[in-house]
Order: C-alpha cells, then structure tokens, then sequence
C-alpha cells in the first residue's frame, strides 16, 4: 500500500517540478537580519518579513535570554490546565493597549488565530463576506465554519453591499466582513473606511488580519486601523508576533471583552495548543514596546521603500503600485521568475519567486521587502544587481 501511494507522491513532485512550481528551502546560518548569511555567502535580504528590523534587536534577544532563566523554556501543557504564566497575559494586555481593544487572546501562530474567529464566534444561521485575496489562513478558517459564505473581489464595495444585501435577504442572524489590512502578496492596503461604512449601514462586523501592518504602518505602527482612522470602527484585529514584533512566532486576537472571553472558552486552536515558550512572550513583549516607540525605524523603512521602488521603476521593472514596504516586481510566468531569483542569489541579493499556487496562474512575480535593517548601500546595490539580472535574463 505504501509504495504505491509513495509512487503516486513522486509522480506529483515529478509534475509540480516540470511545471516549474517545485518550491525550494535555502538554509542560513546565522540570525534574520537586512543582510543574512546563506551557505557561506552574505547576502542582502529582500524578503523576510522583518519590517523593522527587530528579529535580532538586542533588546529583543535580552528579554528573550531573561525570560529563559526566570520562566524556563517550555510550558509542556495549553493554557487552561497548567499553561499560563504572567508573561502570557502581560503580552495579552500590551497587545490590547498597543492596538485599542479590550483584550487580545494569544495564539500559536496567527494561522491558527484566523482559524478560531469564524468556527468559534459564527454558526450556520450566520455569514461571512471574505475579500476574493484574503490570505489561506482566512479561506481555510472559513471553511471550518458552518456559517453562510460570500466572495467580494478585491476592493470592489459595490459588489460587497451585494453580497451584504444578499446575506441580509437569506436572513443571516449576524454578518462578518473580513479583509487582509495589507495584501501580502500585492502590497496594497483594503479601504478600511468604506468597508466599516457599508459594515454599519447593513449591521455588519469588520475583521482585519493586519499581519503585514501591525508595528510599521499607522501612528504608533498601530496598523492599518491607526493608517485608515477606522481603530475604534474595527471589531476584531487578528496578528502576529512572527513578523514586525520580533519575528519570532504566534498570533493573537484583539477585540471587546466579550469577543476574547468567548474564544477564550472555545477557540479550538487555543485550547488544545501549548502556550508560547515564555522566551518568545517576553521578546514580544520588548518587540511592541521598541515598536510603539519606533518612529525613527518607521521613517527608516519608508525611506528605503520609496528608494527602491523609485529605482526599479525607473529601470522599467512592471511593479504593483502601493505605499507599503511590499514591492512585488511581476514577471509573469513561474519559470522567469525563478530563473530571475537565481540571477539575483548569484549577484547576493536574496529573493524569493512567488507563483501558483501563491499567486494566480500568469501572475509570478519576486515579492521584494523592505526593512529598517536595510542601509542606504544595500538598497542601491540591490537596485544594480536587479537591472543586472533584469537584462540578463530579458526581463527589461
């Protein structure tokens, strides 16, 4: 039975190979940083998500090593039998504080975060209505619910009162607009504003996952919420720490009392899940603090931004427009966008081809992003290795 089913499962990586979507891992050695070290050869960074270069702050990496020696390594157990420290809920209440909520709720990963609001908080007489570009967190979360379900295309609030209009026809008891606040894989930012009007003319909830914003965009770096003035119009914020705040991982939800108390109750992936290790609580916690105090980075990261995507525009690379540090440099096809990927590992720029099924079929492109680790000499030697490589392989 296991060789055939192995044969089957060769034969599908044989396929995904010759299509030219065979996804591939490349080991560092070494922290995260604007430039990493990758088998043996340093190289500049251009695509974690480590918006403001906090993955290897030091003051990040102390609070982790104290949290080591005070709390221990692991907490062997989920939250509710004997997983719970201080640590845990002064994170809780620091994410609450840093983003305006009542509470927040820890997860392992903000995956799991997006899996819990919709199985939890919704049942079949309810509705969702997901932006057609949400992240597979969000899809996935969906389908776990038994609740009704609608698709908007992307920034399109005509056809979202549709469907609003429509789960008000069906005779939906509750409605749940949920949106990326930043598309991960465009760059651009949801209208946040138009989207919580429609939300209050037909008696609607607003659900953001702001992993991509959450510690670099808005006052404060408080998110797309703070970016578009809607923080008190937003009902439920998902997030990560494995990103802007430290990098580390997991995730949270911010929301009203009630909202944190019932996922507290019910949320499967919190309660069959063990806590954060007390050393990622406490480097989160330094993460927020350097981050809500970070104008100087944010300003950093912005500067970087319109540097580098002034250069490759005036290269003739094809970019999605957008103000976030998501640059995505579009190549079309999976196998050109590999092809470019390696031209630039070979001139040590570190990048990352995206293509289906990441992205749609036609829409491969390399997802550049910037960071305040990022200096002024690494971004122009970036912007020289990409026209090199560009007109190397014809893509320019």
């Amino acid at each position: 039975m296991d060789a055939g089913f192995s044969r089957h499962a060769a034969a599908l990586l044989s396929d995904i190979e010759a299509n030219g979507l065979l996804k591939t891992e490349r080991e560092m050695s070494g922290p995260q940083g604007g430039r990493i070290t990758v088998r043996g050869r340093e190289m500049i960074n251009l695509c974690a998500n480590n918006y403001l270069g906090l993955a290897n702050h030091p003051v990040v990496r102390r609070a982790a090593a104290e949290a080591l020696e005070t709390h221990g390594f692991g907490m062997a157990s989920v939250r509710f039998i004997c997983g719970t420290q201080d640590l845990h809920r002064e994170l809780e209440r620091a994410i609450a504080r840093y983003l305006g909520k009542d509470d927040a709720i820890l997860f392992a990963a903000c995956f799991d975060a997006n899996g819990a609001v919709f199985e939890t908080l919704l049942g079949p007489e309810d509705a969702v209505i997901s932006d057609a570009l949400n992240h597979a967190s969000i899809i996935d979360g969906i389908r776990l619910s038994k609740a009704r379900r609608f698709r908007y295309a992307t920034g399109d609030m005509d056809e979202l009162e549709t469907r609003l209009r429509e789960a008000d026809a069906e005779g939906c008891r509750f409605k749940m607009i949920v949106t990326d606040g930043v598309f991960s894989m465009d760059g651009h930012v949801a209208r946040l504003a138009e989207i919580c009007s429609l939300a209050e003319r037909h008696g609607a909830l607003v659900a953001v996952d702001d992993c991509h914003a959450t510690g670099h965009l808005g006052e404060k770096g408080r998110g797309t919420p703070a970016l578009t003035g809607t923080g008190q119009r937003v009902d439920i914020v998902t997030g990560t720490l494995g990103k802007t705040l430290g990098g580390a991982m997991g995730g949270f939800i911010a929301a009203s009392q009630p909202i944190v108390d019932v996922l507290r109750q019910r949320a499967r992936p919190y309660l069959f899940s063990n806590s954060l290790a007390p050393p990622v609580a406490a480097g989160s916690l330094a993460a927020i603090a350097l981050a809500e105090a970070g104008d100087d980075l944010r300003r950093t990261l912005m500067r970087n931004t319109q540097r580098f995507r002034a250069g490759l525009a005036a290269a003739g690379f094809s970019l999605l427009p957008g103000e976030t540090p998501i640059i995505p440099v579009m190549l079309g096809e999976a196998v050109t966008a590999q092809r470019m990927a390696r031209a630039l590992d070979a001139r040590g720029v570190y990048v990352a081809g995206f293509f289906y099924p990441v992205v749609p079929h036609g829409k491969a492109r390399i997802r550049t992003q910037m960071s305040a680790a990022l200096t002024e000499a690494d971004i122009d030697a970036a912007i020289t290795a990409f026209v090199e490589a560009g007109r190397d392989e014809g893509v320019i």
